[in-house]
């Protein structure tokens, strides 16, 4: 499958070099911004020879290459466009770490902890012109020790997504699509823990809500 690959740090990385492993080609990958150092998706993308078309602050439509069957978004906080998704075959799929609709947000992990929940998971969606709520595509749960702070959390949900995202791919690829609307009677959203602004490039939509 031709996958393109919105995503930063660890996560994104991880996706990428589980994909690619797999015998999947990534078209092209859309890191954030780069500063001092790049990032590690960015990185392990050089190193593999995949293209870096733009930063994700930055990506448009024409960016995507043509015959991209599906983009996957792994730790980004950028938006991705109707004419970004119409461009492609499949769409774009995204990773949340939390059961959606609950915790809806850039910080699910953190408003996880900070609210005491006793059991939280993990969801893959199908990305659309909302925030977070986007159709189900699969969704694990996941029981939380009162001990974790939010990083323990982390490290728990971190494998989980990367399979999960795997798992998706394969049952899109196998033509096993599966569209869940989420139930918006349950729905919540927290604030970002820091000042971050989602920004709308050709007026668009989030990844996931990761800000580790």
């Amino acid at each position: 499958m031709n996958i393109f690959i919105c995503g930063q740090k660890s996560f994104g990385k991880e996706v990428l070099k589980a994909l690619y492993e797999k015998g999947h080609n990534i078209v092209g990958v859309a890191p954030p911004p780069q500063e001092k150092y790049y990032d590690k998706m960015q990185g392990y993308a050089i190193k593999l020879g995949i293209p870096v078309i733009s930063d994700c602050d930055k990506l448009v439509s024409r960016d995507i290459p043509q015959n991209t069957d599906l983009v996957i978004a792994a730790h980004s906080h950028w938006y991705i466009s109707t004419k970004i998704r119409e461009k492609t075959k499949y769409g774009a799929i995204g990773f949340h770490p939390s059961l959606l609709p609950r915790h809806r947000g850039q910080d699910a992990v953190r408003w996880t902890v900070a609210m005491n929940d006793c059991v939280t998971g993990a969801t893959v969606f199908w990305l659309d012109d909302s925030v977070d709520g986007g159709d189900i595509f699969l969704q694990k749960t996941l029981f939380i020790d009162k001990k974790w702070n939010y990083h323990e959390l982390w490290k728990k949900m971190f494998p989980i997504g990367v399979e999960m995202i795997c798992e998706a791919v394969d049952m899109i690829e196998n033509g096993n699509i599966i569209k869940i609307p989420q139930e918006e009677q349950f729905a919540t959203w927290e604030p970002s823990f820091t000042s971050t602004r989602l920004k709308r490039n050709e007026l668009l939509q989030i990844g996931n809500g990761i800000n580790l």
